[in-house]
């Protein structure tokens, strides 16, 4: 039964990449749902990179789907996702990111994604430039994330609180988690620097919004088990001669239809490990970006103590991407 705390279902049980608002791909195969494998229920989906997959004419190779949850200020909610990376997933000296919490802003870092680098999965605040949380990446398993975080521009209004794999791995902490003026959307998939030459494979499942954490965990709970049939009268002996079990085969998995990318101009990078500076005034009027628009970045010194943007005025230099 659906809870009423759960606000978005984006775990692909539609058969299809219909759940999302979205698509950043370059051909339907990129990101495609298939019934094997899977972390739960019937559907996930497969997202495949090569290099030079460009969808948008910005910088990195991706393919990626939007959620346009236009996260709010001062909303707060859970995410609860899983992710499998490929046992040949490419092991580079780069970011390989596979989730984010855009801005709705054309440039910059996201202020909240999860990426892969070397041999780690590593969870970065580009607010402030610090990565909090990091662990081994292994190949051929499912991660299971839930991200509770409250969306504010400051380390006093916004905060973060992760799992990985149920354990507790980074308790509730203040944190800029989106930017002065602007709102967040997910992106899921599969985003990468454009140096990286082999194919990367990656598989999310499962992911859900909610308003608190009983409703993500409860997820996991297995259905109530069959009570068993009712007594029948046991002086009238029952014959069941049993029903033909028709096999209607496996149903067909409905890729989506190629969506018509929005164009983009290139941007530049800078090194990883720098904060982002707020835009000085949001979204210019007329020019507010759709779900097709979006950028990211990977990297960050951890541990970093929180300071407000505002007050730091921060000007260093930031790798622009899409």
């Amino acid at each position: 039964m659906a809870s009423a705390g759960i606000v978005w279902r984006g775990d692909f049980e539609t058969g299809d990449r219909s759940q999302y608002s979205g698509t950043q791909m370059v051909s339907a195969d990129r990101l495609q749902v298939v019934t094997s494998p899977v972390a739960e229920g019937k559907y996930a989906l497969k997202v495949t990179v090569k290099q030079g997959d460009d969808p948008i004419n910005a910088s990195g190779n991706r393919n990626e789907l939007v959620y346009q949850g236009k996260e709010a200020v001062g909303s707060e909610y859970y995410y609860r996702w899983k992710v499998m990376f490929a046992t040949d997933f490419p092991s580079v000296d780069t970011w390989q990111l596979f989730t984010q919490w855009h801005h709705d802003g054309c440039c910059g870092s996201p202020p909240v994604e999860f990426y892969a680098r070397g041999e780690e999965i590593r969870m970065a605040l580009n607010g402030t430039g610090e990565v909090p949380w990091k662990t081994k990446l292994v190949r051929g398993v499912w991660h299971e994330f839930i991200l509770h975080a409250k969306w504010g521009a400051t380390a006093n209004t916004g905060f973060v609180e992760l799992w990985h794999n149920k354990e507790l791995v980074l308790s509730k902490r203040g944190a800029v988690t989106m930017y002065s003026g602007q709102k967040n959307y997910l992106k899921l998939g599969l985003y990468r620097s454009d140096t990286v030459q082999p194919v990367g494979v990656v598989y999310h499942d499962g992911f859900v919004q909610a308003t608190t954490l009983a409703d993500v965990i409860a997820l996991d709970v297995p259905p109530p088990v069959d009570a068993g049939t009712p007594v029948v009268d046991a002086g009238t002996p029952v014959v069941d001669a049993g029903t033909p079990v028709v096999d209607a085969g496996t149903p067909a998995v409905d890729a989506g239809s190629p969506e018509e990318p929005v164009e983009e101009a290139p941007e530049t990078e800078t090194p990883p490990g720098s904060s982002v500076p707020p835009p000085a005034t949001g979204i210019p009027s007329g020019e507010e970006l759709s779900s097709e628009v979006g950028c990211s970045s990977a990297g960050g010194a951890p541990f970093v103590a929180f300071a407000l943007l505002g007050v730091l005025g921060l000007t260093r230099a930031r790798r622009r991407r899409s």
